[in-house]
Formats: structure tokens, sequence, C-alpha cells
């Protein structure tokens, strides 16, 4: 078995399903944000950029939502805007739309803001530095801070003629989790998915990526150790889905979980779908022209 599996470093986050109780809130409260209803139906909405028709967020209707608890899923979603002036015209626009914010931070190779739609469900909002500025070291670690975002600068950069807020290339940037057990996650999706880890932060938190990015995906236990998997009631994250380059390394990412006997729950032509230790439901993806799974 080979115990140097990397993924395909072309691997990236592409699209986030949120459980939620009232869907057209939800979804009016992105589109106040700069997403786009792009597919509508009673039960689900499909939300992308207004200059794009690529699926970014999914809000699937939950009939009879357990009450909210702490379980593990989603910490936040985090959108990646193309440049800082692009940061700068949404940090403008939340402050005059008085929309509130949970914070604004610099974490050395990004500048990000933070809030939560009404339902709870965590949003970052940011652009990366160039990567000369990253605290790359020799090891490979990105080494990250959290400071006060220079707001004055972010703003001061904003492009006032900009056509939306958030551009033709804005994308996922990554997912941050709330994870039972950093051990068993980190088993997961380095050990087993071939992804790096790139940055710890103590035994709270712990960065993976492919392709020397920062962090495709974020797992934490600030909300709690050994939280219980969501039900399918449970409001909140669904599932990501992991986009790769090919079917021929879809596939070898298929072989990989097979190797490992990790239960493959749903499967089609161009996907799959995983659970991964915290009830998580990852979504593994060589295209995006069906996503019905």
């Amino acid at each position: 078995m080979d115990q140097f599996f990397r993924i395909d470093q072309s691997a990236a986050i592409k699209t986030v399903t949120l459980k939620v109780d009232n869907l057209n809130k939800l979804a009016d409260y992105y589109e106040l944000l700069g997403l786009k209803r792009l597919i509508e139906t009673e039960q689900k909405i499909t939300m992308g950029s207004p200059r794009s028709n690529y699926p970014l967020l999914i809000l699937k209707k939950v009939s009879n939502p357990s009450p909210r608890r702490k379980v593990t899923g989603l910490f936040h979603t985090a959108f990646l805007l193309p440049e800082r002036k692009d940061l700068g015209n949404v940090l403008y626009y939340l402050l005059s739309q008085r929309i509130p914010l949970d914070g604004a931070s610099d974490h050395g190779y990004s500048e990000a803001i933070y809030l939560h739609d009404p339902e709870g469900n965590g949003i970052e909002i940011y652009s990366d530095k160039p990567k000369a500025e990253w605290d790359i070291r020799p090891s490979g670690r990105i080494a990250g801070i959290t400071i006060e975002m220079d707001a004055d600068g972010v703003l001061a950069a904003r492009d006032q003629s900009a056509p939306s807020l958030f551009p033709e290339k804005t994308k996922i940037g990554h997912v941050h989790l709330s994870v039972a057990d950093l051990d068993e996650t980190q088993t997961f999706y380095e050990k087993i998915l071939g992804m790096d880890l790139k940055d710890e932060f103590g035994q709270q938190a712990r960065f993976f990526a492919a392709n020397g990015y920062h962090h495709h995906i974020g797992a934490n236990i600030w909300v709690g150790k050994n939280l219980p998997k969501p039900s399918e009631t449970d409001l909140g994250l669904e599932t990501f889905s992991l986009v790769v380059s090919s079917k021929e390394e879809w596939w070898k990412i298929r072989k990989r979980l097979e190797s490992f006997e990790v239960n493959i729950i749903e499967t089609s032509e161009n996907a799959l779908a995983v659970m991964d230790p915290n009830g998580i439901k990852v979504e593994i993806r060589n295209d995006l022209t069906d996503m019905t799974m």
C-alpha cells in the first residue's frame, strides 16, 4: 500500500451544501451578500456568482428540523475573492448596509471578514495575499497568525466601479469544520485522502491542503471535544464537494478509499460520497456537470 499517496494537486473545494429551515430567508441573505439564485425549486436553491453559472452554495430545505444543538459540522464556509480590492468592495458594502460582522482578521497569508447567516452558519469572505508574503517554512508548513485586519487599507483598495460584490472568479477557498477528534480527522484527510498538513494550532486546530495552499480544509475543536455526529434533521452542513482534475485522479482516490475500507455511501459515474470520521459527508467528483447526488 502506498504510504506516500498525494491527492491530485488540482484538487479544490467547489460547492458547499447546507441543510436549512427557512429556504427563502437564507437565499435572500446570501443574495444580500452578493450571490445569485441559479436554480430554484421548492426544496432546493443553488447559488453562485452573479457573473457565473458556477454552483458555489446549495441550500436544501429540511422538513421538521431538530432543535439546534452542538454537533460536528460547519465552522464556516469561506468565499475566496480574486483580489484585495474585491474584499474592499465587500467590506464597504457590508458596513454601509449595517450588516452585522463577527470580526475581521489578518492571517498572514490572507485577510478575512467573518459573519454568520440567519440560521447560524459561519461565513468567511477573504482574499489571499501574494504568495511571496506567506510565511512558508522549509518543512512546507505555512504558518498562520490572527491579528486585527488593516480595515482602512482594505477599504482604500476597493474599486467602486466593480460590477458585482462576488466577481466571476469567486470560489469556495476552503471549508472549516467543527470536528470531534483532531487525530482521527488528520488520519482521514492526510493519510487516506492524501492532503498535506500545512499548519496546526496546538491541540485545537489543524489545516490541510493540496498544491501548497495554506488550507482547503480547516478542522477545530473550539465548539467542544467529542461532539456527536449530526443527524439527517440537524440543520447546517450536509456536504462539501472536493473536485479533482480527471477521471484518472478520481479513480485513484476511489481505490485508495477502498484499500482503507472506507465505506462509499453514494456513487455515480463521476462522483462518490463518503462520511469522514465526524459524520460529515464528503463528495469527491471529477466534474460538476451533475450536482444531483
